[in-house]
């Protein structure tokens, strides 16, 4: 984060607009689609512009290894992971400190919403698989686990979504990408589920000012409200295609 952007690249142009051409408060391009795997009890993959993301779930179910069984309520476990071909230089296979680090941040933002009482001595597993990454890959993944968690039918008090809010050359941004990620000032994550008007992840690389932080969260949870209306939107059209194939 910070630094100067490469030789020829303006991160906010005179006109105000960011260098793929949005409006400070603009998301980048969104896709997603439920049921992408027939193995898995739920699948989605989601995308934020050129990052997209995988998600499979699997569960309620008993543990295949020894695992710590909770007697009160299903354990969920996440598991982030990008792919070697995910960035312009290969990465390695082996999950890495980071990896581990973001299958928390993860898990942390799914675990208020999951009714997970009702599956006691059980896991749910999710993975993620981060097929392609230009910024925003917590985010996106965020979002994908929430839209396969609910094609897997598992109860949940809400749909969370996520995004990040930049701050780049002084200018609070929406959903920034790697170039934004890399050169700007700050960087705040936020997961929330706005029919709970719940915040599950809140995090900030950088500073930003009281004024600024406020704004940025407000920016944030506007997004995230658009970006939970598109995971119904696709769940609803998924399942109400389905019913009316069946009769």
């Amino acid at each position: 984060m910070g630094g100067k952007p490469p030789e020829g690249v303006r991160l906010i142009g005179e006109d105000g607009r960011r260098h793929d051409g949005r409006l400070p408060h603009e998301l980048r391009p969104i896709h997603m689609e439920v049921g992408v795997l027939n193995n898995a009890d739920g699948s989605a993959i989601v995308q934020y512009g050129r990052t997209r993301v995988l998600a499979a779930v699997y569960g309620p179910r008993e543990p295949h290894q020894k695992f710590p069984l909770l007697p009160d309520r299903a354990a969920l476990r996440v598991r982030y992971h990008m792919a070697p071909f995910s960035t312009e230089d290969r990465k390695s296979p082996a999950p890495s400190r980071r990896e581990i680090e973001l299958s928390k941040v993860v898990r942390e933002s799914l675990e208020p919403i999951v009714i997970a009482e009702e599956f006691p001595r059980t896991v749910i597993d999710v993975f993620l698989e981060v097929l392609q990454a230009d910024g925003g890959t917590r985010t996106a993944s965020v979002t994908a686990a929430s839209l396969a968690l609910a094609d897997a039918g598992i109860p949940m008090k809400a749909l969370v979504g996520s995004v990040a809010i930049g701050k780049v050359e002084g200018v609070l941004v929406v959903d920034v990408d790697e170039l934004e990620d890399m050169y700007g000032e700050a960087d705040m994550p936020v997961a929330a589920a706005p029919d709970l008007g719940e915040i599950t992840l809140l995090q900030l690389n950088g500073v930003l000012s009281r004024e600024e932080f406020s704004t940025a969260l407000e920016m944030a949870l506007e997004s995230i409200k658009t970006i939970v209306d598109m995971e119904k939107d696709v769940l609803r059209k998924t399942y109400t295609s389905v019913e009316g194939g069946e009769q």
